[in-house]
């Protein structure tokens, strides 16, 4: 079974931030910075690939409403709002989830590096997403 499935059947207590009829929104266990919440729906989906579109604009727009309110009220910098999808990104556990996590510093325990690849002919990757 799933362990986000478990909390959405309140089998597993969590510290709800939100919901409705379809989100669920918790504070994560594992605090990466103050407020560091999890939107997730309530209907189970691996990911956001095998989401539909209606389930996946409820969790964007509900992470939406959250973060400003995070930000506002633990008057954070910034934030940043990640999903992962697979294991290879990150993602530990199957189910469709966003992270908000507020941003106080650039010393903050979470680090996001974009660095750069070989360079890549943009025609051609274009055209391969394109298919």
């Amino acid at each position: 079974m799933c362990i986000f499935c478990d909390i959405i059947e309140n089998k597993i207590p969590s510290k709800k931030v939100y919901e409705d009829e379809n989100v669920l929104a918790i504070l994560d266990i594992s605090q990466v910075t103050c407020g560091h919440t999890l939107v997730m729906p309530k209907k189970h989906f691996k990911n956001i690939l095998e989401a539909d579109e209606d389930t996946a604009c409820k969790c964007i727009s509900v992470a939406q409403k959250l973060a400003r309110q995070i930000v506002e009220n633990l008057d954070a910098k910034g934030c940043n709002i990640l999903n992962n999808c697979n294991e290879i990104a990150g993602q530990s556990v199957d189910h469709l989830h966003f992270h908000i996590i507020p941003r106080y510093s650039e010393n903050d325990s979470i680090k996001i590096a974009f660095e750069e690849s070989p360079e890549q002919d943009l025609d051609e990757v274009l055209a391969r997403i394109r298919g």
